[in-house]
């Protein structure tokens, strides 16, 4: 019975090894300077740990005249003074040599500009088009694979910080201030994103996804994402009623729809993504009906209130409708 037990004890260290969100499975050019910095650092690290455990060991343990030696005057300069300004000074020209001004130039010229507001607790994305239209979409960030991508960080009420490990670092966002942050994904997938900076109660529930697409792919995601929501049959236009009754477009914004508020994520394409509630869930019909009724236990703390007095046919019909804007 213990040897059946600790297995999956034992096993359990090993849930945090997926690299969805892993630094050390970099996706662009910016995490593969990072992942290079980092494993130079943990060499060099490892390097002066044997070094100096071993000067530790001579010292206690080694010949007479060899702990003579050590302990002159010479040898503490040489060890406390001179070895850590050449070490350190290496891993400094290092770093400016993997993230110096040449860095950005690397990454291409023009970059595709995409606006991130950090709210709590989920992330309002916005794309502008050449045409001078736009979009907005909610906890999802798409991007073409080989093309630098220019994300304009700012918060709308508290500090957050957009953190996707595959394709960049971590930037800080603050309220009234604008960040820049560039990268680019080598090949098509996703990669999962985070707050890293507590914001909240619902700070550890507030991930986004990065979609890394064909440039064809995206364009035609793009093209998708302009239009309106889909009419849909009469079933669907019976769940769009409900959705507008229940005051859900007191919230939410839906374009070709009479929704158009926007204190919460716009919906037009909801169903479309890979998740709702900042990550939390899919976004399925079973997914967004839970969602709907018990928000607030799914998701303790987050700013919309839960409509568990709806009604199975209501919820069942809305959910319906949302699963289905694509």
């Amino acid at each position: 019975m213990r040897a059946r037990l600790s297995l999956p004890l034992l096993s359990l260290p090993l849930a945090g090894c997926a690299d969805m969100q892993s630094a050390l499975s970099p996706q662009g050019p910016q995490a593969e300077r990072l992942a290079a910095l980092f494993w130079a650092m943990t060499s060099a690290s490892a390097a002066i740990l044997v070094i100096v455990v071993v000067f530790i060991g001579l010292a206690l343990f080694g010949p007479a005249r060899l702990r003579e030696t050590l302990s002159a005057d010479a040898m503490v300069v040489a060890g406390g003074v001179i070895f850590p300004v050449v070490t350190l000074s290496a891993l400094l020209i290092a770093n400016f040599a993997l993230f110096g001004r040449g860095a950005e130039a690397r990454m291409g010229e023009e970059p595709i500009r995409v606006s991130v507001v950090g709210e709590r607790w989920w992330w309002r994305v916005a794309y502008r088009l050449p045409d001078g239209g736009g979009f907005e979409t909610a906890n999802e960030v798409r991007v073409p694979v080989g093309r630098t991508i220019e994300l304009t960080l700012t918060s709308a009420d508290v500090i957050h910080s957009f953190w996707a490990p595959r394709l960049a670092g971590k930037l800080d966002m603050f309220p009234g201030r604008q960040t820049t942050l560039r990268f680019a994904a080598d090949r098509a997938g996703v990669s999962r994103g985070q707050c890293a900076e507590y914001c909240g109660g619902a700070h550890a529930m507030m991930a986004f996804n990065v979609v890394a697409m064909a440039p064809a792919d995206y364009a035609q995601w793009l093209r998708g994402q302009a239009a309106p929501a889909p009419a849909g049959d009469a079933r669907a236009r019976a769940g769009r009623d409900m959705f507008l009754s229940s005051g859900c477009g007191a919230c939410h914004t839906i374009r070709g729809a009479t929704a158009a508020a926007a204190l919460g994520p716009d919906l037009t394409h909801v169903g479309g993504r890979l998740s709702i509630g900042g990550g939390v869930l899919p976004a399925d019909r079973a997914s967004i009906a839970a969602w709907i009724v018990d928000n607030q236990h799914i998701k303790p703390g987050n700013q919309m209130p839960a409509f568990d007095t709806l009604g199975a046919d209501r919820v069942a019909a809305i959910s319906a409708y949302l699963a289905g804007l694509r």
